[in-house]
């Protein structure tokens, strides 16, 4: 069984910066992607950046692209997400996922991330 654990979330001022962590264990064979997503409240969930991990390529949604990273440590099993100028409209629960390359789907349960003005 896989399972994905985010930590990181908190409350910050507008500009200011936080890094999401998903640890991620269980029999994993292979990981195709992984990547994070976000919903806020009365919102439907979005897309926040995935990574490919054989080749590490990575994908972000225009909201974020030039503010967000993501990253991986294969060493550590985990999945950053470096946020940087962070803005109110970034308020959400943001949620860890994997997809394995037979594509079973896997999510984290969230961890939740407020941005003040």
């Amino acid at each position: 069984q896989v399972q994905l654990v985010e930590s990181g979330g908190g409350l910050v001022q507008a500009g200011e910066s936080l890094k999401l962590s998903c640890v991620y264990s269980g029999t994993i064979f292979s990981i195709y992607t992984m990547g994070w997503y976000r919903q806020a409240p009365g919102k439907q969930r979005e897309l926040v950046a995935t990574i490919i991990f054989n080749g590490g390529s990575t994908n972000y949604a225009d909201s974020v692209k030039g503010r967000f990273a993501i990253s991986r440590d294969n060493y550590k099993n985990t999945v950053y997400l470096q946020m940087n100028s962070l803005k109110p409209e970034d308020t959400a629960v943001y949620t860890c996922n994997m997809i394995s390359l037979s594509r079973n789907t896997y999510w984290g349960r969230g961890t939740q991330v407020t941005v003040s003005s």
